[in-house]
């Protein structure tokens, strides 16, 4: 009994360790998708990258989680797409928006700045500087304000 149960403890945490260990690693900018890389050229030239983080999945595909030295989070897919950037206080690169987005938020927020942006399946999630979050959908009609939990 007690071989028994030092086998599975080991086994448990060999399984756990390799799950680790394969979840998530390091990579360098170059070994990003190209399309991430291009992304970063045309929307954040002059920042550095700190940090990529790959997380794999057991049943899902393959994400890149990338981190600036200015303190942007911009999350890709597998292919290369960003799905979520977050610029914490700064303004978000005005190309990254949807223009009928941006021009909705300018007329109807014009105190503030979009700082944030997540592609969903049915549209996007944004971000502004004054800790409000809106959703807009595909065609970027405003669909509300964004709540706890949403």
């Amino acid at each position: 009994m007690k071989k028994v149960l030092i086998f599975l403890m080991a086994f448990v945490f060999s399984v756990t360790s390799a799950y680790a260990f394969i979840d998530s690693y390091k990579v360098d900018r170059k070994n990003l998708p190209e399309e991430a890389q291009q992304m970063l050229k045309d929307y954040f030239p002059k920042a550095k990258v700190s940090l990529i983080k790959v997380d794999r999945h057991l049943l899902k595909k393959t994400d890149y989680d990338v981190r600036l030295t200015n303190g942007t989070k911009i999350e890709f897919s597998n292919k290369g797409k960003w799905t979520s950037v977050d610029c914490g206080s700064k303004s978000l690169p005005d190309e990254l928006v949807p223009k009928t987005i941006r021009n909705y938020v300018e007329k109807n927020y014009s105190d503030v700045k979009i700082v944030s942006i997540r592609k969903r399946n049915a549209g996007y999630d944004i971000g502004l500087s004054d800790n409000m979050e809106l959703r807009f959908n595909l065609l970027g009609q405003f669909k509300g304000e964004k709540m706890e939990g949403d």
